[in-house]
């Protein structure tokens, strides 16, 4: 068939193709002329274009095109191209009769005469205005949802390639884990776990997980862009395209941190703070006397080696059963959020120092070999230097217990990447497989592997060491092979960026003495062991046993100091107070509420009281000469020596 526009043999062949192009109607089907002038026009050309044949032939096609690309010259580099290349494709917006536009799917085809001259063209134009709405409310929805997945903050909301690659980004993952988009975007969701689940290739196995189940979910520690942990859930789900193949994985974090830690402490805070509080009071009462006892046989000379020895034992225990009572009085705090952390750059060395020399003595009494291995380096962490001491003692002291004497303890410093590592670890009794987490619970305890007959405690210590070392961001974990195989616990920290470590002021001993005292107390073993201790330290000190009494007594010795305590059959120790300040009476005297009582909400009500200062049973020597120096102070007095030398 000859394809020229002037050579139009009469065939049947051409006749019957002239007729199947008038019968389509759902293409436009029309020639045009070597110039672009429309030449044909089929029915379907003029169902799609609004133009019959009669209007339509001798007319340019760029009639068709908006102003914008007849201005460019869009409609003759069509023809140029289809000209160069033989055929042409291409989308874009074109005109009605009536001015509508239209999304047209446009091909034009160059067509060549015997003498292979350009005759023409043909061209065919499809309406594809409905598959483009579609895809463009496609897109909307795909623009929303990108949008709204952005906005969300309490999700960390990300895509990963097959590889795990992170691929997305959304405000609630810079939240959560500390990455902006352009630092985390194109490396491997790997950097969220920590080097031991590096090593074990958990991130890898995770998605091998995703792909084989169709989805992947667990609780477990994450790490954020400063190396701190946090408890997440993580919700991992395979993507797959419309052909089948897997286009990548969708995931979802959230920080369960807070969540986690207030329900396993909920269980036993409801009824227990009210009988800590009474407890840790009626347990102090007692310890009082006896702290007062040891102080003054400290302050005294002992000849006798033996005597020595026993004022050192009773030392001893007694700090271990202070520290049960400070124990509980912290659950209650943790249970209630009321602990603080003062932080601080704290340097790791000197935080073992302290925990060592603390747990020294029950490890040399029970003749364990104790060795402590650290890195040439010092390490810090950013933290509470106080309570992290609490938590490595809590871990020696339990190692020190809980293995047979003779036994061997080493305590290991360590880094890893980002991560300081205080390893604990013992020859001891071991911990059961089925033991490992629960011995982390409150009142918990592993009967048959922590257990250690009278030596036990309350069960508090591991959780108050789990809680503050995730109030740190960091964790702990516990190991061992099995009962009598020794067990291991690893502190794990997020490591400070290494600086100079600011001096610690010197805190100068102020040196009491001079001063007139007076104690007073119904408990007559206190009121009489803090009234030795007292005058040994310089002062002249009397004492009463009752509210009436010590008003009594301290109208007539106008003493610089009170202490007062609180908890009085008939006057307590509020009345007393009021009673001493009336009519400007000892207006000047120091007044110190000297109670069991020792929680911010009672220090909150002494000082609402009107009390100078709260001195919580039993009394620590230093706290007792701080109080004095500021007596001292009031009275326009210096300091005096301390006769502890």
């Amino acid at each position: 068939m000859n394809t020229s526009l002037t050579s139009r043999p009469d065939s049947s062949l051409e006749q019957r193709l002239q007729l199947l192009i008038e019968a389509v109607t759902d293409y436009g089907i029309f020639l045009l002329d070597p110039e672009g002038h429309i030449a044909s026009w089929n029915s379907g050309a003029q169902k799609l274009k609004g133009w019959r044949r009669d209007e339509i032939l001798g007319q340019h096609f760029s009639i068709f095109y908006p102003p914008d690309a007849k201005a460019s010259g869009w409609p003759q580099e069509e023809l140029r191209l289809a000209q160069a290349r033989g055929r042409f494709e291409d989308e874009g917006w074109r005109l009605r009769k009536d001015g509508t536009r239209f999304w047209a799917n446009v091909v034009i085809t160059a067509l060549y005469g015997p003498g292979g001259e350009l005759t023409g063209f043909a061209k065919i134009t499809r309406d594809l205005t409905e598959r483009r709405q579609h895809e463009e409310q496609l897109r909307i929805s795909e623009e929303r949802f990108r949008l709204l997945v952005d906005s969300v903050r309490d999700y960390a909301i990300f895509m990963l390639d097959p590889e795990g690659v992170v691929q997305s980004w959304n405000a609630g993952a810079q939240a959560i884990k500390g990455y902006e988009a352009s630092e985390i975007v194109g490396r491997h969701f790997r950097a969220f776990y920590t080097p031991e689940d590096q090593a074990a290739r958990k991130p890898e196995l995770e998605l091998q997980t995703a792909r084989a189940q169709g989805r992947y979910e667990e609780d477990g520690w994450r790490v954020r862009k400063d190396g701190t942990l946090f408890w997440a859930n993580v919700v991992v789900t395979a993507v797959y395209g419309p052909d089948g193949g897997l286009r990548g994985f969708a995931k979802v974090t959230r920080d369960m941190s807070e969540r986690r830690r207030l329900e396993e402490l909920e269980r036993s805070s409801r009824r227990m703070n009210e009988f800590l509080a009474m407890l840790a009071h009626e347990l102090r009462n007692p310890l009082a006397p006896i702290r007062n006892a040891v102080t003054i046989m400290q302050l005294e000379t002992l000849a006798s080696p033996v005597l020595r020895n026993c004022r050192d034992v009773i030392d001893r225990q007694l700090t271990h059963v202070t520290r049960l009572v400070d124990d509980l009085l912290d659950v209650g705090r943790l249970s209630t959020g009321k602990i603080k952390l003062r932080s601080e750059l704290v340097r790791i060395s000197d935080v073992v120092a302290r925990s060592a020399e603390i747990a020294r003595p029950l490890i040399s009494a029970r003749r364990h070999a104790f060795t402590i291995e650290q890195p040439d380096e010092p390490l810090f962490v950013q933290g509470d230097s106080t309570r992290l001491s609490q938590v490595l003692q809590n871990l020696l002291v339990n190692a020190g217990k809980y293995t047979p004497e003779g036994g061997r303890i080493h305590l290991r410093v360590s880094s890893i990447d980002s991560f300081v590592y205080l390893t604990v670890s013992d020859n001891g009794r071991g911990i059961a497989p089925e033991n490992l987490q629960t011995i982390f619970q409150l009142f918990v305890q592993a009967e048959a592997g922590m257990s250690a007959g009278s030596e036990s405690g309350l069960g508090i210590g591991l959780t108050l060491a789990r809680s503050l070392t995730e109030m740190h961001g960091g964790s702990i974990e516990a190991s061992s092979p099995g009962l009598g195989q020794g067990s291991t616990f690893t502190v794990r920290l997020p490591m400070a960026s290494q600086a100079n470590v600011p001096q610690e002021e010197q805190a100068g001993g102020e040196n009491p003495g001079g001063l007139r005292v007076l104690v007073i107390d119904d408990n007559r073993d206190s009121a009489d062991s803090a009234t030795d201790v007292l005058r040994l330290l310089g002062n002249q000190v009397d004492c009463a046993y009752d509210g009436e009494s010590g008003v009594a007594a301290a109208r007539r010795l106008k003493p610089h100091m009170i202490l007062l305590d609180l908890a009085m059959p008939g006057m307590d120790g509020f009345e007393a107070r009021r009673r001493l300040r009336e009519g400007g009476s000892n207006g000047e005297a120091f007044l110190v509420a000297m109670t069991g009582f020792g929680n911010e909400e009672d220090k909150r009500r002494t000082r609402a009281a009107g009390f100078d200062a709260h001195l919580t049973k039993p009394v620590e020597l230093d706290a007792l000469v701080a109080l004095l120096n500021d007596a001292r102070r009031r009275a326009g007095m210096p300091p005096g020596r301390d006769p502890r030398g």
